[in-house]
């Protein structure tokens, strides 16, 4: 069959900055270094993915390795959950991951598919600002009370936000955060 014939399935480009999360989560959530049982389930994360749009997601998890160590238990458990795990490294002045990212959100745009950013840095808004072309959606997956302000305003321009705790479910227990909460979505049992 020719490539005329046979049409792929448009993807999902689910990116993890796993570092900004797991930082996110134990400065500004938890108040200290997240124990295994409090960090998400990566796995959740990429089935909300998948059945957020109904495409095929192809799963990349960011990992600075500039130390030349790899945490190989992680990295095989994120190989059993369908991620690709790219361990990068650099200098020590340099984000690699923040490079890897961005260069990776760069080459999206040229090519067909919709991008899940998981992640609540700045540093990644000229990519994220280049992708909301009206073609393709763009969401992120982030606690929305941490995420960068100009982020923020690329509501207006069709930027999604999906909480990693209420409306993807990555946590297996409830996180303390503070937040405004819609009235709305409001569940008083939640707090008595």
């Amino acid at each position: 069959m020719s490539g005329s014939e046979q049409r792929t399935a448009r993807p999902t480009y689910l990116l993890v900055d796993g570092e900004n999360i797991d930082a996110t989560l134990g400065m500004n959530v938890l108040g200290h270094r997240p124990a295994p049982e409090e960090r998400p389930r990566w796995d959740r994360i990429s089935e909300f993915a998948q059945t957020l749009w109904g495409q095929p997601v192809t799963p990349l998890f960011f990992l600075n390795a500039s130390s030349g160590q790899m945490p190989m238990p992680f990295v095989q458990a994120l190989l059993a959950m369908g991620y690709r795990p790219i361990p990068l490294a650099g200098a020590s002045h340099e984000k690699v991951v923040d490079i890897g990212i961005q260069r990776t959100l760069e080459a999206i745009k040229d090519v067909d598919g919709d991008v899940l950013l998981a992640s609540h840095d700045g540093d990644f808004l000229p990519q994220v600002e280049a992708l909301l072309d009206g073609e393709r959606r763009v969401g992120l997956m982030c606690f929305r009370e941490f995420v960068n302000g100009r982020l923020n305003e690329l509501s207006a321009r069709g930027l999604e936000f999906f909480d990693l705790e209420e409306t993807v479910g990555a946590f297996t227990t409830p996180l303390p955060r503070v937040r405004i909460i819609p009235i709305e979505e409001f569940d008083p049992l939640r707090y008595i």
